[in-house]
């Protein structure tokens, strides 16, 4: 039994459809991301399991319930927002334990879960600061466990580590991971835009755009085998490489030729056959490209150098288009130096360049 179902689910404002018959399992114990650029549907879909948004049509299941009308209080949800909204006049203790106390939970059961929430987020020694005189990361951490002394079966995060510089997001991000770890079998709903979240979180991600489900898969399968055009080149940085070409037949299989460079196919795993002359787009990542004395494609020149400390990008040209290639940071790289390029099939994805879908 799943821990969260949306079963054919409408969410609409007048006559704009944000959502249109979607349907998500999550399973119990699962930690799921959605992911997808701003405007894509995320936070609205969060918001609907939570309960913030009425459905139109369709049901929301939680833990075996229809909960598709229970107010969000009534759910068995714990949520998490990008801003901590704390009291301000309020201890971290009393923050954490305000919610227990309005819902009447007896007092040495409320201080039972603050002690215990305080401990897994590392936060004990600040239960007595009010809000102004913690970090953000604190803040964050104490809003994490303001949702955690609930004891919920399923936790909602939308973007909580938007707000915060880079180190700190790195920090709260693997607290995150650990607090799932530990706490076994809770489920937890995850929303961002930053695909290193998605990746290194993630049992399953949901890659979403305009509103619709481009693919679902465990991380490495959206960064392997992705489904179409704007999952390649969401996920991945630096960008997957996208060069336009066609389909040739030949007596050892299909190759993919694009000008003067020409790729045999025999290796790839086509989810469909393809046709020869069919018009495509091959993707490869900059750091499954290999710089190489014999190599696939010759004649590259590098335009720009990228220091990146343990890699480094390389832009290199051959006068039909630029190409990156991420390679180790020791690597001794001069702009207008010849290249040969490496490219391994088995690494590649193709796409038709009319439906933009994987072939």
């Amino acid at each position: 039994m799943s821990a969260v179902s949306v079963r054919d689910v409408t969410v609409a404002f007048e006559a704009f459809r944000v959502f249109d018959g979607l349907s998500l399992d999550i399973e119990e114990g699962e930690f799921i991301v959605l992911l997808g650029p701003s405007g894509c549907g995320k936070s609205t879909l969060l918001n609907a399991i939570a309960g913030l948004l009425d459905v139109s049509s369709g049901q929301i299941w939680i833990g075996g319930r229809n909960v598709t009308w229970e107010e969000p209080k009534d759910r068995g949800i714990a949520m998490v927002f990008q801003s901590y909204a704390l009291y301000p006049r309020m201890s971290v203790r009393q923050n954490m334990s305000f919610g227990l106390k309005m819902a009447k939970t007896p007092k040495a059961e409320i201080a039972r879960r603050v002690h215990q929430a305080a401990e897994l987020l590392q936060i004990s020694h600040l239960l007595d600061r009010r809000p102004d005189q913690l970090s953000g990361g604190q803040r964050q951490r104490v809003a994490i466990g303001r949702a955690l002394v609930r004891d919920a079966a399923v936790f909602l995060f939308d973007e909580p580590l938007s707000n915060l510089d880079a180190k700190l997001r790195n920090e709260l991000r693997v607290e995150i991971k650990r607090l799932h770890a530990r706490l076994g079998k809770t489920t937890m709903v995850y929303v961002t835009h930053d695909q290193i979240e998605a990746m290194t979180l993630a049992d399953r991600i949901v890659v979403l755009k305009e509103q619709k489900v481009q693919q679902i898969g465990s991380p490495d399968e959206i960064y392997r085998r992705p489904a179409n055009l704007f999952v390649a080149g969401f996920v991945g940085s630096p960008q997957m490489n996208f060069i336009k070409g066609r389909i040739e037949g030949s007596g050892t299989g299909p190759e993919f030729v694009s000008g003067q460079r020409r790729l045999p196919l025999a290796e790839y795993r086509f989810v469909s056959k393809p046709r020869p002359g069919q018009q495509v787009v091959l993707g490869v990542r900059p750091e499954h490209l290999e710089i190489a004395e014999a190599g696939t494609w010759p004649g590259f020149k590098i335009d720009i150098v990228e220091p990146m400390g343990a890699d480094m990008v390389i832009w290199c040209s051959d006068g039909e288009g630029s190409i990156q290639v991420r390679t180790h940071g020791s690597r001794r790289a001069t702009p207008g130096t010849p290249l040969t390029l490496g490219v391994d099939v088995g690494q590649v994805s193709l796409f038709s360049a009319e439906t933009g879908e994987r072939i």
